[in-house]
């Protein structure tokens, strides 16, 4: 089934007010990302070129910016609203309401990579504001090693670099994180949940050792 299929569907289900189930979040968040990433990976490849010397027209090249841009922002705007509308007000506490909240900051944070710059610092904010606001919850709602806490602090420390170009603070809130999880690993009960918190240590790992070498 088509991603856009997936949407419509799942999209039903939350407007009917039907509560989704794991499954259903994660298939509602992966339809979303892979139309996203898509996106995504189209107007960073015409950014690209504009900024080279590309033979390709500039006005052709500008006409396909606007373009990928359009999309993404209506992508993304589509998730806030279906997330500020239904999905956070319903969450359940703890896990389920830390991953909505990821997800609304981490939209935001795809808005700032193609918006206009009068947009930029808007959306910055906005993004900045999500994190912060599910990352505090996280600290009280979930352990340090909980996937989805580590997923968060991951997203955070990478809109602190990308975004805040500030590689201190995403070096500080990485490092934080990755020590805090090492220490309270054993509390994690699941295998596969200890696989995917591994998973997320590694890339904290390396994203760390990438930033320090910036300072």
């Amino acid at each position: 089934m088509a991603a856009a299929d997936v949407l419509t569907e799942m999209k039903a289900l939350i407007h009917s007010g039907i509560k989704l189930s794991v499954d259903e979040r994660n298939l509602l968040c992966v339809a979303y990302k892979n139309i996203t990433n898509t996106t995504r990976s189209s107007w960073r490849i015409v950014d690209s070129l504009a900024k080279s010397d590309s033979a390709v027209k500039p006005s052709l090249l500008l006409q396909q910016q606007k373009t990928y841009q359009r999309n993404l922002a209506s992508i993304c705007e589509d998730v806030i609203k279906l997330l500020d509308e239904y999905l956070i007000p319903k969450a359940a506490y703890g896990e389920e309401k830390v991953f909505r909240g990821k997800m609304k900051a981490d939209y935001y944070r795809y808005l700032v990579e193609s918006a206009a710059d009068d947009e930029k610092r808007e959306y910055a904010e906005k993004a900045f504001e999500a994190y912060k606001t599910a990352y505090r919850y996280a600290l009280d709602s979930l352990p340090a090693a909980h996937t989805t806490r580590l997923g968060l602090a991951l997203n955070f420390a990478v809109f602190f670099h990308d975004v805040q170009k500030s590689p201190e603070k995403a070096c500080h809130l990485a490092k934080n994180a990755f020590d805090e999880a090492v220490e309270t690993l054993e509390v994690l009960n699941s295998n596969e949940v200890l696989r995917d918190s591994f998973m997320i240590l590694h890339l904290l790992k390396d994203d760390l050792v990438l930033w320090a070498e910036e300072l």
